[in-house]
């Protein structure tokens, strides 16, 4: 694999791009209103246009999508079709479905989809720390971006999709409940958590397990999971969503969040991943916590969303390249060692930054 082509040029795209050139990749870049001052090439493209696509993947050898979500089928299936390596960062479950089609097809290249924060790499920090166990009782996966200075009592910021926000809050769950798996109400079961002193709360919220509930069903009783804000946060999107009526209006509720609370550049990512069971004989448990802030790569001070995001997409990229991860198939996130991920050009950044 050497040239790849990057579709989206939003945030956490350019850096996709940059990334991807920084671990010795040739990058073009695609995007609807393309910019001219990026470091790498890049062309105007619609995905719409079915035509237009496929000759965009003429003579590269993957392409990263970093879409909304709605265009990604289009994305993998002109992937197919031109037979190069498809990655996306998606949490919506249909999409990965139709990934999943097209890769049990017998294809000549790699399909990894949810290449992202979540799903994505909590679910390979997860799946690595449950190898270590004889035996599995519980998986607890948690991830929250959040401004790291919150004001008013949503204690929020929209520095990713408000449509993706949305989706999470409202769509309903997978779980593992006694080892099988249920579709249960978003934004239930909250909890406290607490990260280097910090209070925050967590509830389950839908995408965020990828294929997991799939690979550990009837192997682990418990497995969830939640999305962290600060407390009271929930309570006030069920009074948005349930005293307003507006369940039913989800690109109003989208609009509003972000009018109201828009990106900051000073956000915090929290990962908090847990695992229960038996290793060497006695019971344990072990977790993995981390705080991931604003990042300076090549000169510029990336938001810990965005350099999180791009960062665990680029590494999953290389591991197909090396020759780490299958070159054709169906790859889940929760196949990736953790290990494999600090290896790469991209994934150094996860095993520098974020101790807590």
């Amino acid at each position: 694999m050497n040239q790849v082509a990057v579709f989206g040029l939003g945030k956490v795209g350019e850096l996709v791009a940059d990334l991807l050139g920084e671990s010795g990749f040739k990058v073009v870049g695609y995007d609807a209103a393309p910019r001219d001052d990026l470091a790498f090439e890049v062309k105007a493209l619609d995905v719409r246009d079915a035509a237009g696509l496929r000759d965009s993947l003429r003579g590269v050898d993957a392409v990263v999508s970093c879409l909304p979500y709605h265009l990604n089928i289009d994305v993998a299936e002109a992937a197919y079709d031109a037979q190069v390596h498809y990655f996306d960062l998606t949490e919506d479950v249909p999409t990965t479905n139709r990934v999943i089609e097209l890769a049990s097809d017998r294809p000549a290249t790699a399909f990894a989809p949810q290449c992202g924060l979540a799903p994505g790499l909590i679910g390979i920090i997860g799946a690595s720390i449950a190898k270590t166990f004889d035996d599995i009782r519980s998986i607890e996966l948690k991830v929250g971006a959040l401004p790291q200075n919150p004001t008013g009592l949503l204690g929020y910021a929209i520095n990713w999709s408000p449509e993706g926000v949305v989706n999470e809050y409202l769509n309903d769950c997978e779980v593992l409940r006694q080892g099988h798996r249920q579709m249960v109400p978003a934004m239930t079961e909250k909890e406290r958590v607490l990260i280097g002193g910090i209070e925050l709360e967590a509830a389950l919220t839908s995408g965020g397990l990828g294929t997991m509930c799939e690979t550990y069903e009837g192997r682990v009783s418990r497995l969830d999971y939640k999305t962290l804000r600060y407390p009271g946060h929930f309570d006030q999107m069920h009074f948005l969503f349930d005293e307003l009526n507006l369940r039913e209006r989800r690109d109003l509720v989208g609009q509003m969040l972000v009018d109201s609370k828009p990106p900051v550049n000073d956000d915090v990512v929290y990962i908090h991943a847990a695992v229960e069971g038996v290793k060497a004989g006695k019971p344990f448990r072990e977790n993995h916590v981390r705080a991931y802030k604003p990042l300076d790569i090549s000169g510029r001070t990336w938001r810990a969303i965005s350099w999180t995001t791009a960062a665990s997409a680029v590494s999953v990229v290389e591991l197909v390249a090396d020759g780490v991860l299958p070159g054709a198939g169906f790859i889940k996130q929760e196949d990736i060692t953790l290990e494999a991920l600090f290896s790469t050009q991209a994934g150094r950044h996860f095993a520098e930054q974020g101790k807590v």
